[in-house]
């Protein structure tokens, strides 16, 4: 049977970027760094691949030079319960130069685009009270950082 694992393709930074996200991430780590050696396309021991996980998920990331950038057509979604959730992981993916978007999009410093989701807003946009889905679906799309308590009073939950 086949193991499918997300790739990450970056520029130069993979180390830092890799490096970053497990301390955001609980239970994360890296498992192994191959390294450039001598007349490779990026100077010797810089990192060529990694393995590391995120709370479990495995992923490998590969430093493959300029040509590897990311677009807001492929992201990584939180799924978050609280309010408290939402602003730990937004505040931490865009230390250090990265930016929010709306509807709780974030891209870090290192242009991979994330997605800080809580649990309710998917249950309200996902209601059959079609009335309540859409409100909140227009409180979503005035939001940044999706604001949990200012949703809930949108839908007048």
């Amino acid at each position: 049977m086949p193991t499918i694992t997300t790739f990450l393709g970056y520029n130069d930074r993979a180390e830092e970027a890799i490096n970053h996200y497990v301390s955001i991430f609980k239970n994360s780590r890296i498992h192994k760094i191959v390294r450039y050696g001598e007349g490779a396309p990026l100077p010797a021991g810089t990192a060529l691949t990694i393995e590391f996980e995120l709370d479990g998920q495995p992923f490998l990331a590969l430093n493959g030079g300029p040509h590897f950038t990311f677009t807001d057509g492929i992201s990584l979604a939180i799924a978050v319960e609280t309010q408290a959730e939402v602003d730990h992981y937004t505040s931490r993916l865009i230390e250090g130069g990265g930016e929010e978007g709306p509807c709780g999009w974030v891209k870090d410093r290192f242009g991979l685009s994330w997605q800080v989701t809580p649990k309710r807003l998917v249950e309200l946009l996902a209601s059959d009270d079609k009335a309540k889905a859409g409100k909140a679906m227009q409180a979503m799309l005035q939001m940044k950082r999706i604001d949990l308590r200012a949703l809930e009073a949108a839908v007048g939950s």
